[in-house]
């Protein structure tokens, strides 16, 4: 609690939080988590927990969107691998829920406090620099959680980071290890290349070639799977013009807002630690002595940057802002409502270690007008009855529609419209098809093959749908004649690069046998000479950089060793390694880089064989 997870949410946790409201999740599909709580089968089983089809299939989803995304518009999504897809979802919520057992049977855990005081000094959930209750619900239902939901999520990626961050930071490296990395990272190279390249106009190609490769490669060249549906939908917002509010019910909700409201309290506060490394009396005492040097007339603010353990808040004289009832420790929180204006308390004991707390200023609350308040109490009283009828209508919706062979009845009596989508495949589409979960609808075996009406499917908050497939539009092959131009620049480059690939193969050798000069122009191009590369040279293509750092030490200066690197446009660059530059010694600073960089690197790799280890002394069931 208090700032030193404050401090704590600047880091790791901050970084969990931030990527959940931007929907960036670190692995892929986990908040499918919380998008149902019901499954008919399980997709796998790991030590016992279940991992549900639906929340396989979305995790799928998200995937092929991401991969859709990295890839481009343009790129055929039927080329994608279904299997492989559903592989590699399948292994990331099996490693997630492995990472979770791991992190509970180590005993890491989060108090409810903490979690809250994350939630709280998220900026993403303020206003003006408080916490905003309506901010916070406003954010979580736009990703499609509720208030418990994210709690749980939250306490999770937590859990998991705390692991993760136990794991990865305890790596270390000896002087030897620091020693040889720096001979090898600031090591260069001296080295000469010359382009061979593919000439796309000598390549001749028959129309034969060309049946050949399609006929090949047919499964390659085929409309995607796609489908089009029916739908209804249920906006919760038509409700709002049948419903009114009474003057009664009015007063009685400004009655209940007024009566709610409560002051805030600006706290300061000097916390010492009670951990593995300090103990209950080591704590107490150290806080004594500070009680002490307050009452012989020093600072408060002066100390609290001195003394106060609490990083986040220290730096500014301990200050931790206004907060109102319920924010922190119930006995920090007791103390707190006990001081007058600028009085400090005694030393307070709490979960993190024992604080003194000042009080700095007061903010009573100022009670509103019914007439300042009632666009807002109407509004919310409004919610409260259209809320009630949009529950009742979508379960009037799904009963209906579970009942019939299409949507015309259910449409008749809701008073909806059946709309029709444009044709769209498993990477979704526009309006309603780029939803996942209507995705994955349309395409499950009850919509898809028996051509049942879906459950109702919450788009948002707001909005309720239920679907049927209206066409299933089959993979078909793709005529030749409509991907013969494509097939053929794929093959006309294929060509030119590999007859460029045997003369720059046949100029090896030659310079290796002595039959070429070393630094004679070839094909009437000039060697390109670098003297001392570094592996970060600018004006070098990183393929070439690459392939230069792997190749073997010189035998002798007249003896330099050569490779090919294949560039992305089928070209080749030859390049010949004439010397290798050992570096001077690393000063102080470069070696506390390097040592901070490899036990960053071994911590990494310490988590990942973590991780293995639970794989492998699991009891994982795939179905």
């Amino acid at each position: 609690m208090l700032q030193n997870i404050r401090d704590n949410s600047q880091g790791w946790i901050a970084k969990t939080i931030i990527g959940v409201i931007v929907v960036l999740m670190a692995l892929t599909g986990f908040d499918a988590i919380f998008q149902a709580t019901t499954h008919k089968n399980d997709a796998a089983k790991v030590n016992g927990d279940e991992i549900s089809q639906n929340e396989l299939s979305q995790a799928v989803d998200m995937q092929r969107r991401q991969l859709m995304q990295q890839l481009g518009k343009d790129f055929d999504a039927s080329l994608l691998d279904e299997k492989m897809l559903r592989e590699a979802a399948l292994k990331g919520l099996i490693d997630r829920k492995l990472l979770l057992q791991g992190a509970e049977k180590s005993k890491f855990a989060f108090s409810e406090a903490a979690l809250d005081q994350v939630i709280l000094q998220t900026p993403e959930f303020q206003v003006d620099g408080k916490f905003s209750p309506e901010r916070f619900d406003q954010v979580i239902r736009q990703l499609g959680y509720s208030r418990m939901q994210f709690r749980q999520m939250l306490a999770q990626e937590m859990l998991i980071g705390q692991l993760r961050a136990g794991l990865a930071g305890s790596g270390f490296v000896t002087d030897a290890q620091v020693l040889a990395f720096a001979r090898l990272e600031k090591q260069t190279r001296d080295f000469a290349s010359i382009n061979v390249k593919a000439d796309p106009a000598a390549v001749k190609l028959t129309d034969d070639e060309v049946k050949a490769y399609y006929d090949e490669h047919a499964k390659e060249f085929m409309t995607p799977d796609q489908v089009i549906i029916d739908y209804i939908e249920l906006k919760k917002s038509s409700f709002f013009d049948q419903v009114a509010v009474k003057d009664e019910d009015l007063q009685a909700a400004y009655q209940k807002e007024i009566a709610n409201l409560s002051e805030q309290r600006r706290a300061a506060h000097i916390l010492i630690e009670v951990n593995d490394k300090v103990t209950e009396a080591q704590a107490k005492a150290k806080i004594e002595e500070i009680q002490a040097r307050l009452a012989k007339g020093e600072k408060f603010e002066a100390l609290a940057k001195e003394l106060s353990q609490d990083p986040g808040s220290a730096n500014n004289g301990g200050d931790l802002g206004y907060a109102g009832p319920g924010v922190y420790d119930p006995a920090f929180e007791t103390a707190l409502y006990a001081l007058a204006k600028d009085q400090v308390s005694a030393p307070v004991r709490t979960d993190f270690g024992y604080h003194l707390i000042k009080l700095l200023g007061v903010e009573a609350p100022e009670v509103p007008t019914l007439a300042s308040l009632k666009d807002k109490l109407t509004r919310e009283l409004k919610t409260q009855q259209v809320e009630q009828r949009f529950v009742e209508a979508t379960k009037q919706l799904e009963d209906s529609s579970f009942e019939s062979s299409d949507l015309a009845q259910p449409a008749q009596d809701l008073k909806l419209t059946v709309h029709t989508s444009k044709p769209f495949g498993r990477e979704g589409g526009e309006g309603v098809a780029a939803n996942r979960a209507v995705i994955a609808a349309a395409f499950s075996p009850e919509v898809l093959d028996e051509g049942a009406n879906s459950t109702a499917i919450e788009l948002d908050p707001e909005t309720v749908i239920v679907l049927r497939a209206k066409e299933h539009l089959k993979p078909s092959q793709l005529p030749l004649e409509s991907v013969s131009a494509a097939i053929r620049g794929q093959l006309t480059k294929e060509h030119a690069s590999a007859d460029a690939k045997t003369r720059a193969d046949k100029l090896i050798a030659d310079l290796r046998d002595g039959k070429a000069p070393l630094d004679k122009a070839i094909d009437g191009q000039n060697w390109k000479v670098t003297a001392a590369a570094t592996r970060a040279q600018e004006g070098v293509d990183p393929a070439v950089l690459q392939a230069l750092f792997r190749m073997p030490k010189p035998a002798a200066k007249d003896k330099p060793t050569f490779s090919s690197v294949t560039l992305a446009d089928g070209s080749l660059v030859i390049v010949r390694l004439n010397a290798v530059n050992e570096a001077a010694a690393p000063t102080d600073e470069e070696k506390a880089q390097y040592r901070r960089f490899l036990a960053s690197r071994i911590g990494q790799q310490d988590f990942a064989a973590y991780r293995k280890q639970l794989e492998t002394e699991a009891d994982i069931q795939r179905y």
